[in-house]
């Protein structure tokens, strides 16, 4: 379990492509120096576990599912990526709880960048966009945000320049791929709802209210 709140930037040293999966080599720098083997590290927002540590380098297996539903498949040589270590019993919950399941992919749709902000926009297949709501809890590439306006399977969300500093989504252009993963009580919420009414459907503010939610 994650929080969304990203600790690190770290650099694609490899990834070896195999059939069935892969491995990937990333850089840690000096910025952890008590990892172990077999620890959860959410990259890009993905649950990995570590395989080996040699110096400042870590790998981790990528499953073959990992791939395909991520996009960890495309990353390349001296890539950044956010790195989150798994949350601790204690922890400050600084973000919303985060599984590194990732849902599926997103795709960069647009920036709009004032003084104090940037306003980025994202599209996303029905079969996600059918588990967000405005002011929803959306996890991008790892990072914890707040859906601001969602219309026709696109949202927004406001980045501060803390965010566009310290995480992958300074770097993002339109065009880019990102990981997603919608707030798990969103998708209890549609499966408890598909459940009643028996049949697949979008979540209404009538179905919340009926349910009990709002």
């Amino acid at each position: 379990m994650f929080t969304g709140i990203i600790e690190h930037l770290a650099s694609v040293k490899n990834l070896s492509l195999k059939a069935g999966g892969g491995e990937l080599f990333l850089d840690f720098s000096d910025f952890y120096n008590d990892l172990t083997l077999g620890e959860s590290i959410a990259v890009n927002g993905t649950c990995l576990t570590i395989k080996e540590i040699s110096g400042k380098v870590v790998s981790f297996d990528v499953s073959g599912e990992t791939l395909k539903k991520t996009t960890l498949g495309k990353l390349r040589y001296g890539e950044n990526v956010n790195i989150e270590r798994a949350l601790r019993v204690g922890d400050r919950l600084g973000g919303h709880f985060v599984t590194g399941h990732v849902d599926g992919i997103g795709t960069v749709k647009g920036k709009k960048q004032s003084a104090d902000q940037c306003i980025m926009f994202f599209s996303v297949e029905k079969g996600l966009a059918d588990m967000m709501i405005e002011k929803g809890s959306i996890a991008i590439d790892g990072i914890s945000l707040t859906i601001v306006d969602f219309v026709d399977g696109a949202f927004s969300v406001a980045l501060i320049p803390y965010t566009l500093a310290s995480t992958t989504l300074g770097f993002k252009k339109v065009g880019d791929p990102v990981n997603i993963e919608t707030d798990m009580m969103g998708k209890w919420i549609k499966k408890l709802l598909t459940n009643i009414h028996g049949r697949k459907t979008g979540i209404t503010q009538e179905q919340l209210i009926e349910q009990g939610f709002l």
